[in-house]
């Protein structure tokens, strides 16, 4: 079966819950695109949601019109997820138009068509961890109190989603999460790239606090889930037995970030996930006459320093070779430290060269020496 007979067969009959299109071919405002059935007045139509920046723009189409507009969305983005009430299809198109489905997993979902419904999350209610963790009840319901968490993994997970089209899925993916904590993202980044996107994984949670370590890793095994484990363990000296594709580092305080990740440029990760936290090391070396009245004031001074911290270690991954976005990862009403460095590996030379000219400049203007360049990834 060809991509277009898929397509005509999800469609024909009706067991779309939902289509992510993510990765544009081509420069453009829209980023991201979903698509999900609702039941109008006269039938089903399908709800376009196109993200353009932090707004996202929704639309209404007919059946008639969706073959045509799926098709169109194949040609202008990467990476494609069908999710229907049989399984989970994904597909990937090259630069040429061509399409190919490079993955199908098993996984079944209910179709809501309703208009107000809640919103169609990547990861399940039901996923067992979320009850473990105490984040959903016994019946898979998350708790109200828990929702700001349930939607920040889910944040989390459409941010891994867009990289995924970098790994082989018939190779297993070997990745590390550095400064794990209580491993809520862990355990929700496992759940979806083996349960949900079937790719076989090998994944390690790391972290300093031997009785964290020691409950995550009897929370996994209760789960089954027999390729998860957690070791104690500094990010700064940890050596894997085997190559790592992903590097994972969420809310490492301060420099341990740039530990977390010069060890993943070290090993040539293909995608390094970083939340960072309390970035104090700039704080006390910013100094510039044209920004002394912004200086002048601690507050001021610590938020610039930590949007400098991060700016200058998205040059330097930027030098090294990877191609750095940095994103909002929570929303601002919710904390203050909500952003994600997005790294993957594939800068051409000419990017490179602009970003070293960058950081010299960043460096110059405000007297810098960020630790990332101290551990020496240059």
């Amino acid at each position: 079966m060809n991509v277009q007979e898929l397509i005509q067969e999800i469609l024909e009959k009706e067991i779309l819950v939902q289509a992510i299109f993510s990765s544009p071919l081509v420069k453009s405002d829209i980023s991201r695109v979903g698509v999900r059935p609702i039941q109008g007045k006269k039938g089903r139509l399908y709800q376009i949601s196109e993200q353009m920046g932090p707004k996202v723009v929704h639309r209404n189409i007919s059946e008639q019109e969706s073959l045509g507009i799926f098709s169109k969305y194949l040609l202008q983005f990467k990476q494609t997820l069908f999710q229907t009430t049989e399984g989970d299809y994904q597909l990937l198109t090259n630069r040429k138009g061509v399409t190919t489905v490079i993955s199908k997993s098993a996984s079944r979902r209910k179709i809501q068509l309703i208009h107000n419904r809640e919103k169609n999350y990547l990861l399940p209610q039901e996923a067992p961890f979320l009850f473990e963790l105490g984040l959903a009840n016994a019946q898979g319901k998350i708790f109200p109190q828990k929702m700001d968490k349930f939607r920040q993994i889910n944040r989390f997970l459409e941010m891994v989603s867009d990289t995924l089209h970098v790994f082989n899925p018939k190779e297993k993916l070997q990745i590390v999460d550095f400064g794990c904590g209580k491993a809520y993202l862990t355990f929700a980044l496992y759940y979806l790239l083996r349960e949900i996107r079937g790719f076989d994984v090998e994944m390690t949670g790391l972290d300093l606090k031997t009785d964290v370590i020691a409950y995550c890793q009897q929370l996994a095994e209760k789960c089954g889930y027999i390729s998860l484990h957690f070791v104690v363990g500094d990010i700064a000296v940890y050596q894997p037995a085997l190559k790592i594709d992903m590097v994972v580092a969420l809310h490492a305080c301060d420099t341990a970030t740039d530990a977390a990740l010069a060890q993943a440029v070290r090993w040539k990760a293909k995608v390094i996930l970083a939340a960072p936290c309390c970035q104090h090391e700039l704080y006390g070396q910013l100094a510039s006459k044209p920004l002394e009245a912004l200086l002048h004031y601690g507050i001021l001074r610590e938020r610039l320093a930590s949007l400098v911290t991060d700016a200058a270690r998205a040059q330097l991954l930027e030098m090294q070779g990877y191609s750095t976005q940095i994103l909002e990862f929570i929303d601002s009403e919710h904390t203050p430290k909500n952003l994600l460095i997005r790294a993957i590996l594939g800068n051409s030379e000419e990017k490179r060269g602009e970003a070293s000219q960058r950081y010299e400049n960043l460096k110059k203007a405000l007297l810098i020496n960020p630790a990332l360049e101290r551990y020496q990834i240059q």
